[in-house]
């Protein structure tokens, strides 16, 4: 048997719009975005690289970041389409690559950290305890793929 590598990207998505509705991030429609950019830069041959075990696996809607696994190779496609991308579901955005690691399980370690930092920075700000534990509650939410790795 052939061992297949992995590589996970953790990435960051930050919006640049004006809009005041909320942005409803879904592991389809970063999916699709991340697709339509390989194919836009790289054509079929991209396309064709990335389709074999590229797939959304984790992103979360308030802390806007994300999770992508793709196999070790054209994964060099990912990580030169990802910074390029500027639309989301019709919303303009801009995309920093945080992290890249060869285990699902470190990626959630790091996610888990960043996270924690944020929650930290955000803290001092809010006013009262049930605020403070409703951020908590919405920055530190693992799905449950997660919770089994960590």
């Amino acid at each position: 048997m052939v061992r297949f590598k992995n590589r996970y990207i953790v990435f960051e998505i930050s919006l640049n719009d004006k809009y005041n509705k909320p942005f409803q991030l879904k592991t389809t429609t970063l999916h699709v975005a991340i697709q339509k950019k390989v194919q836009q830069l790289y054509g079929d041959f991209g396309d064709a690289a990335i389709k074999a075990g590229f797939s959304a696996k984790y992103c979360n809607i308030h802390t806007k970041i994300a999770l992508v696994k793709t196999r070790h190779g054209p994964h060099k496609f990912l990580l030169k389409a990802i910074p390029m991308i500027i639309d989301i579901a019709g919303r303009l955005v801009s995309v920093k690559i945080l992290y890249v690691g060869a285990t699902l399980k470190h990626c959630f370690l790091f996610i888990k950290k960043y996270q924690q930092q944020k929650l930290e920075q955000v803290w001092n700000t809010l006013k009262n305890e049930t605020e403070r534990k409703n951020m908590e509650n919405a920055l530190m939410t693992l799905t449950p793929a997660m919770k089994d790795c960590t």
